[in-house]
């Protein structure tokens, strides 16, 4: 990690967070459990920053079995409260049993012949959009997109996927590529999906 190249604004000086913008924001994910995991954890973000999340993030895939979503969608109500009194994660109720039922619904999406990644980037045609920004106050927090995906999760029965949560999923899984165009990584991801 060269701190000297010119990068996106927002990793800032936090060595964990220039990390992982510099090797997986932005990076095309299709698979599956990968992409249940990335959402969960944009979940656990819904009225916080991505900074408090990330520095837990072993924690997360320590206490929620590593994200999969079969042992997941079997915690009953002692394993949500053994989570809850776990201090390495954001320990909010509601988060904790999104998390719970939000595996259940991606079984229920298999279940019926549906991969996840197939569902989730249908809603950018299967191919990353490149926005091209050259302003971090170009970003916006939500688009036609992540409205269209978060009404579908909803009503597939996720929660805590509101249309900003979705845009920053889709941002952080490749869907979009939002790094600046001024920034080192916006070429790179550029050449990654070819």
């Amino acid at each position: 990690m060269d701190l000297q190249r010119n990068c996106c604004e927002w990793p800032g000086n936090d060595i964990l967070m220039r990390d992982y913008h510099d090797r997986e924001w932005g990076v095309v994910v299709r698979d599956d459990r990968a992409l249940f995991g990335k959402l969960v954890l944009d979940g656990f973000q819904a009225g916080l920053s991505w900074r408090s999340i990330l520095h837990r993030r072993d924690d997360f895939l320590r206490v929620f079995e590593g994200f999969d979503p079969v042992r997941l969608a079997a915690w009953d109500e002692a394993r949500v409260q053994a989570a809850l009194l776990d201090p390495g994660i954001i320990r909010n109720r509601a988060k904790v049993r999104a998390a719970v039922s939000n595996a259940r619904a991606f079984l229920d999406l298999a279940a019926r012949g549906t991969s996840f990644s197939d569902f989730l980037w249908g809603f950018v045609n299967g191919r990353p959009i490149d926005h091209a920004f050259t302003s971090m106050s170009q970003l916006p927090s939500e688009s036609l997109e992540s409205k269209a995906m978060s009404k579908a999760l909803k009503k597939a029965g996720f929660r805590f996927c509101g249309p900003t949560i979705c845009y920053a999923f889709m941002q952080a899984v490749g869907m979009f590529n939002d790094h600046m165009v001024q920034c080192f990584r916006h070429g790179e991801v550029e050449g990654l999906r070819k």
